[in-house]
């Protein structure tokens, strides 16, 4: 690509960021889990964020231990949870369940609900035809064990992060062992796909099988079938080359900052990043939390963008993306309009950037 082409195309993109902006979806500012309208509706540290199957917003509430959508007349209503923070409910109604500080959520193929349950080492599953929760993964008790094994027999430690491969299998960030696991769901056999537990530098380049990583927080799979992994304590975006068996480097020199919008992701400087969703192009979105903003590098340029906020803490306003303030954000979810949908988790918002143009 010459270097005119990519001038001209650096200023159109420029330009439609500058255009983008922010709208809040739910959320009044206030953290409580009180149910309703949607336009009056509390929310509590909303974390993960997702398009369900069934067309609602879902999400996570870390301080409400709760699971929450956005139902088809516009309210705000529990699935589940009962807001304490515990460990109970397996095989009775998701609303009666008690879960700690879940993190993230996902569906399956056949529409069923996966919470990563992360204060109780876990991951559970809700069965959304007769609304029954079940732990599929971890005994409850922090620690490592079970690889190759059931993964209800397993041990996990604060696992932050889930997603689901092209294959079937349900991928977790099981961060506090500094590992990413996967589970077989036809064998419910649990194993390790990357990290040795260790908190070094990753290597890049090398074969992903044993390398350590440093607090992996994150992880979405791209169109391509690798899996990307934003490392919150070393600062770093990897990404596994499924088909070679090896990680590469993607975004972060390691030390935490906000530096190098604009310029070669490898060489910025991310700050406690804890959310990625990645495009049908290839660009990786990510929630750079403790720099209060969304970035995201450009596949094909291999830049950094700045998406939305001041780099300040703050609330809002609504309007032009790059000057609405967020608050540790975490969950972040590319929609299928395009637009992305972001758990903007201390200020009890969640909230849409419109108009990214891409």
């Amino acid at each position: 690509m010459s270097p005119v082409r990519n001038l001209i195309l650096s200023l159109l993109l420029v330009g439609g960021l500058q255009a983008a902006s922010v709208e809040t979806i739910v959320g009044i500012g206030n953290p409580a889990s009180i149910d309703g309208a949607s336009i009056r509706a509390s929310l509590n540290n909303p974390f993960g964020v997702v398009r369900g199957p069934d067309g609602a917003l879902w999400f996570c509430e870390y301080d409400g231990h709760r699971v929450r959508k956005i139902d088809d007349q516009g309210n705000v209503v529990t699935i589940v949870g009962n807001g304490e923070a515990g460990f109970s409910g397996d095989g009775g109604p998701a609303l009666e369940a008690s879960l700690n500080r879940p993190h993230e959520i996902r569906f399956d193929a056949e529409g069923d609900l996966y919470i990563a349950d992360m204060r109780n080492h876990a991951i559970r599953k809700v069965d959304l035809r007769t609304n029954r929760i079940e732990t599929i993964a971890g005994d409850g008790t922090m620690g490592f064990s079970g690889d190759g094994g059931p993964a209800i027999k397993a041990r996990l430690r604060q696992p932050h992060s889930i997603q689901f491969g092209p294959e079937g299998k349900l991928y977790i960030a099981d961060t506090g062992n500094h590992r990413i696991r996967a589970i077989d769901l036809e064998t419910k056999a649990i194993s390790t796909l990357s990290g040795d537990g260790e908190r070094n530098p990753t290597l890049d380049g090398a074969p992903y099988a044993g390398v350590s990583m440093n607090g992996p927080r994150s992880i979405d799979f791209d169109a391509r079938g690798d899996l990307w992994i934003v490392l919150r304590n070393a600062n770093q975006v990897f990404r596994l080359d499924m088909r070679a068996g090896t990680i590469h480097h993607i975004a972060g020199t390691g030390e935490k900052g906000f530096t190098g919008n604009g310029g070669p992701a490898r060489l910025a400087t991310l700050s406690g990043p804890k959310g990625i969703a990645i495009a049908p192009n290839g660009d990786a979105y990510l929630a750079d939390t403790e720099s209060h903003t969304v970035r995201m590098i450009e596949a094909e340029s291999g830049i950094l963008r700045l998406i939305a906020g001041t780099g300040e803490k703050g609330d809002g306003p609504d309007g032009p993306a790059l000057k609405c303030r967020f608050a540790r954000l975490h969950g972040i979810f590319l929609d299928y309009d395009g637009s992305l949908l972001v758990g903007d988790s201390e200020n009890h918002r969640i909230r849409a950037i419109r108009g990214l143009g891409r």
